[in-house]
This record gives structure tokens, C-alpha cells and sequence, in this order.
């Protein structure tokens, strides 16, 4: 099922389960998206900032060119939770404690993203700005960094084991050491 161009800031989505259907330029903006069941959905081009997903259910999710501006991802329901990013704007997004294995994060503005305790064992960060994107005792084993930018994660605080990064990335690795890499 298509749903095309709603603002559902002024007409509230209906409170059931979402399965197989397609979101395209809607807009949610700080809606409260509660409690709802979205299974194998795709958003293109939507607006979900500061939308509020706690116990919402988002398995095999599909976002595309979507905005996500301050979502607490992490209030979502943890059961099956499933996603992936392309072309979106995650700015000041929580994933606190989420396990997202295998997540994809493909050309995605990420800046000031909290990944803190979140499991990304083989996640792919594709061409992302990481940009003061928190990493603490975040698991980033076998995640492959090498084509974003920006980040800035301890390996002494995070478990690397595995990961890739490009050589131009390695510094994000050694920022806390405040030296200067030529």
C-alpha cells in the first residue's frame, strides 16, 4: 500500500499495523508514532524528526532519503528491530544500547549520532559524516568505516576487533592522543 505526500502532523496516521507499505514524501514531523507496528515498510523522502517511536515495532525498515533529526531510535521496541539508512540526515539521533548487527548506513549525515553501548558487529558505514558522533563501549567488531569520515572513537573505549578503516581515517582513531598526523 502506497501512502503519498500526507502530512500526518495535522491528520494523525491511524494506530494499527503498517506491513509491506510504502511512506513517500509524508511528513511526521514530532509525531507520536507510539506503540505502532511497522514490519518490511520503506519511508522515502520523509520528514520523521523528532518523531517519538517508543515501543514502536520497525522490522525490515527501509529508509530513503529521509530526515530523522533528534529520534530516540533507542525507545523503539527492541524485538526483531530492523533497518537501514540510505541518503538520510540522522543528526542528534539516540541508538543507546540497540543491537543493530549488520546495520547499513549508506551516504548518511550522522553528526552528533549517541552509538553509546550499541552493538554494531558488522554494520557499514558507507560514505557517512560521522562528526562528534559518540562511540563509548560501543561493539564495532568487523564494522567497516572505510569510506566515512569524521569519526572519532576510542579504541581503548570500544571494541575495534576486526573493523576497517581507511588509512585516512586512522586518526579518528588517535584523536584523544591530541597529536598531529602529516
Amino acid at each position: 500500500m502506497l501512502f503519498e505526500r500526507i502530512d500526518y502532523t495535522t491528520s494523525p496516521l491511524p494506530r494499527k499495523e503498517y506491513e509491506n507499505c510504502t511512506f513517500k514524501n509524508c511528513n511526521f514531523y514530532s509525531t507520536d508514532l507510539s506503540n505502532f507496528i511497522f514490519r518490511e515498510c520503506v519511508f522515502n523522502g520523509c520528514d520523521l524528526s523528532m518523531v517519538v517511536l517508543k515501543n514502536t515495532t520497525l522490522n525490515d525498515i527501509r529508509f530513503i532519503n529521509c530526515k530523522l533529526l533528534g529520534v530516540q531510535l533507542s525507545e523503539c521496541n527492541s524485538f526483531l528491530l530492523s533497518f537501514g539508512f540510505e541518503n538520510c540526515i540522522l543528526k542528534l539521533s539516540v541508538f543507546y544500547r540497540l543491537k543493530l548487527k549488520k546495520t547499513k548506513f549508506v551516504n548518511c549525515n550522522m553528526q552528533e549520532t549517541d552509538f553509546t553501548e550499541t552493538d554494531l558487529s558488522s554494520a557499514i558505514f558507507e560514505t557517512c559524516d560521522l562528526q562528534r558522533a559518540v562511540f563509548y563501549a560501543t561493539i564495532l567488531e568487523k564494522a567497516d568505516f572505510r569510506s566515512s569520515f569524521n569519526y572519532s572513537l576510542d579504541p581503548e573505549r570500544n571494541r575495534i576487533k576486526k573493523a576497517r578503516f581507511s588509512r585516512l581515517g586512522i586518526a579518528g582513531l588517535l584523536d584523544k592522543y591530541n597529536i598531529e598526523i602529516e
